[in-house]
Order: structure tokens, then C-alpha cells, then sequence
């Protein structure tokens, strides 16, 4: 009975804004009409159709082998608005295994990292900074893996950067910072992962060099003077997203299991095969 009179709500805003749209389609049909008439069609001459430039076309580009894009998951006007409202519509899988697998990917992203070998080989100072940026570093690759895994993957993503937070502030009482410091770190903390996020993106789908831009404000704090850390750090990331990007999906969400690549190895264009994780009918 409780139900009827929200599905009657949502059956009349649903109709109120299909009603508008088609009223505000007629107008604008309208204008445009009266301003074809209004005004005569300008000649265009030949000159302005001869293109500016002639396109470089390459036969290689026929041999790159398609990689099939994830599509994005329909759902009912009742899921969106509930969503809208900041509530999460049914998912795929039961929401308390994905809440369980982002706490395993992130724990992941810190437990199987030697952070003493980014340290060396970044000259990075042994401190609870230095410790975050390259968490963060490892947490934002899970964050575009999972994102292609539609709205269970965006559900989890917001669970793994839950278990960051909560882990940075267990360690920073653990570490004796005082509250008013840790708020204040914690601010910063939030600010330089949110730009970080957007540099990597951009480095990401970009070329070399700005991936290495984003690395060095970000993971570097812009104070790396060996060129050669760079390299290291672009190939690692470029790897790596490689790696992770080959693993099955449901197998990440119902697990999180996230294996990684060595920061330093022989043969880099390499790509090893993970065994596929196992779970048992639950997802545990």
C-alpha cells in the first residue's frame, strides 16, 4: 500500500517532463522555421569547400586489434530517479560482496606494494606523505579499471576510496598526529588525490609526456631532477594499467583480488597471465 502513492508521484513528474520537452521541441521547430524565412541562404563559395589540409591516413592503424567497449547498462526511469536522489538502485551483485571486494582491492593497493622500493628508486622521503602518493597512485589504476565495469564498478570505486580515507585517518592517530592536524592534513590529503585523479586521467589517454607531467606534480611533488625516474615511473604505470586492464571484471568485483606487476623487470613489454582468482558461491 506504502508504494502506490510514491509510484503514482513518479508516474506524474515522468509525464509533467515528457510534456515539456515535447512542448519545448515545438517551439523551438517553430523559430527555426521563421528563421529560415526570415533570412535568405548565403552562397557559399568553392573556395571554402577544398579542405585546409590534407589528413595523414596510415595502413597500419587497420592491424590494431579492437578492443570491445563496455556499454553502458539501461536502466528504468524509476533507478534514475532514486539515483538522482542519492540513493543506488539494484545492482548486478549483492552490494555487501562489492563493499567486501573494495575493501580487498584497496588493501591490495597497500599490503602488496613494497613502498621501500619506490622510496629508493624515487628518492622519495620515508614519510606518511610520501606513503599516500603512492597509494594513491595504485588506488586511481583500480578506479579506471573498475569504472569500465558499469554501475557496479562506479559503486565500488566509491568504497575503495572510502577504505583509503578511513586508512589514512586510522594511521595518522596511529603516527600520534593531533585532531586539529589531522583535519588539516586530511583537507590537503583530499585536494592533492582529487588533482591527481585528473592529471593521471589526462596523462593516461595522452602520450608519454604528459603522463610524466602528471607524475611529477603529483607523485614527484615537482621535485625530480633525474629524467630517468620518470621513465621509470611512465613505464611502470603504462604496464600496469595494461595488466589489470586484461583481468576479468567479475572476478574483480566479486574479489578484488589486484596482482602487481614488479616496479623494475627484465622484459617490460611482457604480459603475464594471472591465474583467474576463486571464490565460493557467495563471493567470498
Amino acid at each position: 500500500m506504502y508504494r502506490r502513492p510514491l509510484q503514482s508521484a513518479v508516474r506524474n513528474i515522468l509525464n509533467v517532463t515528457a510534456n515539456r520537452a515535447a512542448y519545448g521541441k515545438v517551439l523551438e521547430e517553430a523559430s527555426f522555421a521563421r528563421a529560415l524565412a526570415a533570412y535568405p541562404l548565403a552562397t557559399v563559395s568553392s573556395n571554402c569547400l577544398t579542405p585546409c589540409r590534407t589528413l595523414h591516413s596510415s595502413p597500419q592503424l587497420s592491424h590494431v586489434k579492437q578492443t570491445p567497449q563496455h556499454t553502458e547498462e539501461e536502466v528504468g526511469a524509476f533507478t534514475k530517479l532514486i539515483e538522482a536522489m542519492g540513493f543506488t538502485g539494484p545492482l548486478k551483485y549483492n552490494k555487501w560482496k562489492i563493499k567486501l571486494a573494495a575493501l580487498r582491492m584497496y588493501t591490495c593497493c597497500v599490503e602488496r606494494i613494497n613502498y621501500d622500493e619506490f622510496f629508493e628508486k624515487c628518492s622519495l622521503p620515508d614519510t606518511l606523505n610520501s606513503w599516500f602518493l603512492v597509494a594513491q597512485l595504485h588506488v586511481w589504476m583500480c578506479l579506471v579499471r573498475m569504472r569500465q565495469e558499469g554501475r557496479e564498478g562506479k559503486y565500488m570505486c566509491r568504497y575503495v576510496v572510502h577504505s583509503m580515507w578511513e586508512d589514512v585517518d586510522q594511521r595518522s592517530k596511529i603516527m600520534g598526529i593531533e585532531a586539529i592536524d589531522r583535519k588539516e592534513a586530511t583537507k590537503v590529503m583530499t585536494e592533492t588525490f582529487y588533482a591527481a585523479i585528473f592529471g593521471y586521467d589526462e596523462g593516461i589517454v595522452s602520450d608519454d609526456s604528459i603522463l610524466a607531467a602528471a607524475l611529477w606534480r603529483n607523485l614527484f611533488n615537482y621535485q625530480c631532477e633525474d629524467p630517468k625516474q620518470l621513465e621509470l615511473m611512465v613505464e611502470y604505470v603504462r604496464k600496469q594499467m595494461q595488466f589489470i586492464d586484461a583481468l576479468d571484471g567479475d572476478d574483480l568485483l566479486l574479489t578484488g583480488e589486484v596482482k602487481w606487476r614488479p616496479l623494475v623487470e627484465a622484459n617490460a613489454q611482457s604480459i603475464l597471465k594471472v591465474a583467474t582468482p576463486t571464490y565460493n558461491d557467495t563471493g567470498l
